[in-house]
């Protein structure tokens, strides 16, 4: 390949990728490896891998992405066949190459789930907490107002902008920590609510306000933790909640199954254990990414970059989606453990990103 050539490639890769370091001072280093050094690869279930990069592929802007795209849909029905395993393994290998991206800081996967709460379309005397959808001058002013005045001013008052209401405050603050979620209403149904927009102001987490203020060791915090000592301490509890001025808005979503995960950065369902939150200033949203997260019970799986999370920043920080419900939510609770991710470029991309390998 000629020099001209493939600084066009190289210049198109990194702004298709927009992988820039984070500023924190560490250079950003790209490490070309080969399918045999990714562990556990031949074991995964790649058509299962496939079936999620479908689901998102078509939003890709880039050409490289789009032809890759295009030829996995139009040999999808042949993946997928009982040998698609192997199919799908080697649509893989012989399109793209892994890519080791890393900014000086250690792998780490937490993890990530759709809560499910118990609400009403009206207010009552147990569901009293709103779920509002965002202000028309909250969009074009940024930062908004702060939590506080939000939820105790009359600034929300008479509007209409109630969505449904929760019995609930800690776990509605928790639902805006995750930002997708569903409701189930009093009288049998279920409505699904996505990301609206936030007012602005920084996180600030409720946990290390906790510890600073002596009320647990730092070991000790966790949501649930949390939760217990709101529901214990209602005064002292909302008090506290309203310590972190960030406020997420919701909208209600319609257009998705009930079957269907959340939706995520793309506007497309997300995928229980298929589908990483990234930081996108290294890793392409709908990339596919090898997976190795070690810990007590470790896990070794072609996942796909469908979504992103204010505390995900960094090369090698990811979130696992771990689904819906009270049991996915202990279970992504539980999971921070280290390991790195491999990032699955398209070839032409990935021999930009690291010209030394040609």
């Amino acid at each position: 390949m000629s020099a001209v050539l493939r600084d066009f490639f190289r210049a198109a890769a990194l702004a298709g990728a927009a992988m820039t370091a984070s500023g924190a001072g560490a250079e950003t280093t790209y490490k070309m490896l080969d399918f045999s050094q990714l562990n556990g690869w031949e074991d995964d279930n790649h058509a299962a891998a496939l079936k999620v990069f479908l689901e998102t592929c078509p939003d890709l802007e880039d050409q490289d992405w789009q032809s890759l795209c295009a030829l996995a849909q139009s040999q999808a029905q042949l993946l997928s066949q009982p040998e698609g395993k192997t199919g799908a393994r080697s649509f893989f290998e012989l399109f793209f190459r892994p890519v080791l991206i890393e900014d000086g800081t250690p792998g780490l996967f937490t993890g990530y789930f759709e809560p499910e709460l118990d609400g009403s379309r009206y207010r009552t005397s147990r569901f009293r907490y709103p779920v509002y959808r965002m202000p028309p001058e909250a969009k074009h002013t940024n930062p908004w107002l702060p939590r506080r005045d939000i939820l105790t001013g009359p600034v929300m008052q008479g509007r209409g902008l109630e969505i449904a209401w929760v019995d609930d405050p800690a776990e509605l603050c928790f639902l805006q920590i995750q930002g997708s979620g569903r409701i189930r209403l009093n009288d049998g149904s279920t409505i699904r609510i996505g990301y609206g927009g936030a007012n602005g102001h920084p996180y600030r987490s409720i946990g290390t306000e906790m510890v600073r203020r002596g009320i647990y060791k730092a070991h000790q915090v966790s949501a649930q933790v949390i939760k217990a000592w709101v529901r214990r301490n209602p005064v002292a509890g909302r008090e506290l909640l309203l310590h972190n001025p960030s406020y997420v808005f919701f909208r209600e979503i319609r257009k998705i199954r009930p079957s269907k995960g959340p939706v995520g950065a793309m506007n497309r369902s997300v995928t229980t254990l298929r589908t990483l939150a990234v930081d996108p200033k290294y890793t392409p949203l709908g990339a596919p990414v090898w997976m190795e997260k070690d810990g007590e019970t470790q896990m070794r799986r072609l996942m796909i970059a469908q979504d992103t999370g204010s505390a995900i920043k960094g090369a090698q920080r990811a979130d696992v989606f771990y689904g819906t419900g009270d049991s996915a939510g202990q279970a992504a609770g539980r999971l921070r453990d280290p390991g790195r991710m491999v990032v699955l470029l398209p070839i032409q991309r990935a021999f930009a990103l690291v010209p030394d390998e040609y």
